[in-house]
């Protein structure tokens, strides 16, 4: 099965997807997620685990718009307080969209970067011991650690 141009996504309240849905000017995906900089290894991963209010927007046909990400602090400036902060910084950013209701929606891949990290929906395929492409291709939602595949259905696992 191919990759469609758009993939689907589900609204799920009270879960990883529950704040996705519909505006007046289109679609959205908003999170609290935690990003680590592209490339970044080493023992002191609580002040590089840097926690970010995203708010992704999409036009009614699932091609993304624009994004708005701010950092709120790391894990080591205390992950409660600077989650709960992420969280009200949303909330605003939602509280402003015209129309807004949540539900699934139907997006097209798209690529960010803020601050040396990915943000976006991106497509992924396995490889064999021999580093050769399989058959097995999903769509990763980044930073969040969304995959999508078939039978897009707007299912995912984490």
């Amino acid at each position: 099965m191919s990759v469609p141009e758009v993939i689907p996504i589900r609204h799920e309240p009270d879960y990883r997807t529950s704040t996705i849905g519909r505006w007046q000017g289109g679609q959205f995906f908003a999170s609290v997620t935690a990003a680590f900089p592209e490339g970044w290894s080493g023992d002191d991963w609580q002040s590089h685990k840097r926690w970010c209010a995203v708010l992704h927007r999409f036009n009614e046909a699932g091609k993304h718009l624009d994004s708005r990400i701010q950092f709120t602090g790391t894990t080591a400036d205390g992950e409660e307080k600077v989650i709960t902060a992420a969280r009200r910084l949303l909330d605003e950013w939602l509280d402003a969209l015209p129309e807004r209701q949540y539900q699934d929606i139907a997006i097209a891949p798209f690529e960010v970067r803020f601050e040396g990290a990915l943000f976006g929906l991106i497509p992924e395929e396995d490889e064999d011991e021999e580093g050769e492409d399989t058959d097995r291709v999903w769509m990763e939602f980044y930073p969040d650690e969304l995959g999508f595949q078939a039978p897009w259905d707007g299912s995912y696992d984490t």
